[in-house]
Formats: C-alpha cells, structure tokens, sequence
C-alpha cells in the first residue's frame, strides 16, 4: 500500500524498476537514498524517471527516455508502451473468468439446494425422529454452502474493485505527461475533437519558454526539468478550468473553451506576467538563475475546421510573439499573420 501511495504521489508509472526503486526508498527511511529523495522532492517537488535514473536506476517511464524530451518519447527497445495497461487488461479478463466461475458454481449449488429442498419437504411430510435430525444437518450443510459461495463472492467483488480503480489509474497516466502532471498531446487532442463537436466558442494557444535550451546547457538538464514544472504550474493556476497540456519538449497548449480570443490571451499573459515578474536561484547554490519567460500565441477555432488549421495559427502567431523580442503573447487581434511561416 505504502509503495503504491509513493509511486502515485510522483505520478511514476507501475512499472519493475520505479516499484524496486520505491521499496528501497522505504524499507530504509533513514538511509541515504531515502535522504537524497527527500532533497530532492523539498517543496513539494514530484520525482522523475530522470531522478531515479540519476540515483543509480536506469529510467522506467516511456516519457522520460531523453532529458526534457518530449511529453511522448518511444519507451526502451524490447518494451511495450502500453505494457502496465495490457497487464491490467488480462488481469481483468481473469477477474470476469473468476466471476463466471463463481456465478456458475452458485448456480449450480443452487440447483442443488432446489433438489434437496424438494427431498427435504417430503421427509417431513413423513416426518419420524431420524427424519427431523437428517434435515437438521442437510439444512445447516447448505448454510455453510451458501456462506462459503458469498464469501467467495465478496472476495471477487473486492479484488474486481481494486483493478477498476487500477485501470482508472493507469488510463490517466496514459494521457499524462510524467515530469509536469499536465495532459498530454494526445489527451489535448481528444479533449479539442470533444469540445469542437460540441459547437462551443474554442481558442488554443501554444506557448514555448524563451531560451530554454540555454538553462539546459548552463545549468543542466535537472534545473531544466524544475523550469518545466515551474511554468506548467503557473499556467495550471492562471488558465482554471481551460485544458493545459504539455504538448512537447518546452511547448505548453491550451484548449480554452467558452471565452473569447481577447479573454483567452488576457487570461495567458497573465500567467506570463507571473512567471516573468518572479526571482528564480538554483536550489543547490542559492545563486540567481536569471529571468524565466515564455511566449506565446492565441487563435480562435472557426467551427467546422480541423483542429491543425487553428493550431497552425497559433503557432504562427507563437513565431511573431519571439520575433517580436519573446516574453509577449499574441493573438487573431494583433494583425494579419497568414503570411508568415510556421517555426521549426
């Protein structure tokens, strides 16, 4: 239970080694691998895969094969993405072949129980003293039967509860990203065809963290993965119930839903503005990082266009926001960007 808590806590997938990894961090919760983790988690902070990799395990989850690398990297050679889900499937198809089992034998014992009631009655139609005492013990014989069929019962039904809520688990971590605990693209994805189906007003915005490849270079790829999680928790807090997801490497995507464009980059500059207005240091040394900033761009959905046109606009409009010096957002309003090419 304590391992399961651990792993969930820091969004780590069920896997081989996060579940070695995490045994060892309990069973010695003095140790230093367990003193390393706290350092490392201080503020509330979620372990990575890239964590435990750096601690000496090589990493487990598909999204953290390279160091910011994108939400949805191939997991290792020879490894199934969808292996925790395809376990937990044939799991459950146990549980119903256990189900049916047990459906079956209660059937069956009841088909009995008819039979030796049916015998029952016609003993006590000529009911002598040895008669009553047979159906004494043929009575209590099938209470014991009944009991053991619903005990088994109840045991099924727990264990089929725990693998609902297993699978529950394992589907929304599939359309998670790992490092920042957003949606990922493809749950973006599926989350925009919804609310396009659905007629409502909808404007995406994409933005991209200024001069994040110089933080990975001067300060290393861990500093760069506390930036991620720094900006995926401003908009989070910023965008309220509007859908934010990692869309890629330092790429952010919102999918707004019943607001205008103009509210829509209100509502993303001021996360910029959050973001740019705070004092970041390296939590080793204390000395200053430097300012953290981010651009972006905002498009508003034209009902019946697939979702590549609006995104396309967005990320045109992402490209003027860095032409235009970075840490600015853009949107539809600001001018006519149709002619201008899509970023690499």
């Amino acid at each position: 239970m304590a391992i399961g808590d651990f792993l969930s806590d820091h969004r780590l997938s069920v896997d081989p080694i996060n579940y070695t990894f995490a045994h060892r961090v309990l069973s010695n919760p003095k140790g230093p691998l367990a003193a390393n983790v706290a350092r490392i988690t201080d503020g509330g902070v979620r372990l990575t895969s890239r964590d435990i990799e750096e601690m000496g395990h090589q990493a487990g989850a598909p999204a953290a094969t390279a160091p910011n690398g994108p939400a949805e990297a191939e997991s290792p050679p020879g490894e199934s993405p969808n292996a925790m889900m395809q376990a937990l499937v044939a799991r459950t198809q146990m549980q119903v072949e256990d189900f049916a089992d047990t459906v079956a034998t209660m059937r069956a014992e009841t088909q009995v129980f008819g039979r030796d009631l049916l015998a029952g009655a016609n003993a006590i139609r000529a009911a002598s003293g040895a008669a009553v005492d047979d159906i004494t013990q043929l009575a209590n014989a099938m209470l014991d039967r009944v009991q053991a069929a619903e005990e088994r019962l109840a045991a099924a039904t727990v264990e089929a509860e725990a693998l609902r809520r297993e699978l529950e688990t394992a589907r929304d971590d599939a359309r998670r990203d790992p490092l920042t605990g957003l949606a990922n693209r493809r749950a973006f994805e599926d989350a925009f065809s919804v609310a396009a189906d659905s007629g409502a007003p909808i404007c995406v915005g994409l933005c991209d963290i200024d001069h994040f490849k110089s933080v990975n270079d001067r300060f290393g790829h861990a500093v760069g993965d506390r930036v991620l999680k720094v900006i995926a928790e401003a908009l989070r807090e910023a965008c309220g119930q509007h859908l934010v997801a990692r869309y890629g490497g330092e790429e952010f995507a919102i999918l707004f839903t019943g607001v205008s464009v103009e509210e829509a980059v209100a509502t993303l500059d001021g996360a910029r503005g959050t973001v740019a207005a705070k004092k970041y240091r390296l939590r080793e040394t204390d000395a200053p990082l430097g300012s953290v900033t981010f651009s972006g761009g905002v498009s508003e959905h034209e009902f019946g266009e697939v979702m590549g046109s609006a995104m396309g606009r967005a990320d045109r409009l992402l490209y003027t926001a860095k032409d235009a010096g970075r840490n600015v957002i853009k949107g539809d309003s600001d001018g006519n960007i149709s002619q201008l090419p899509a970023r690499n």
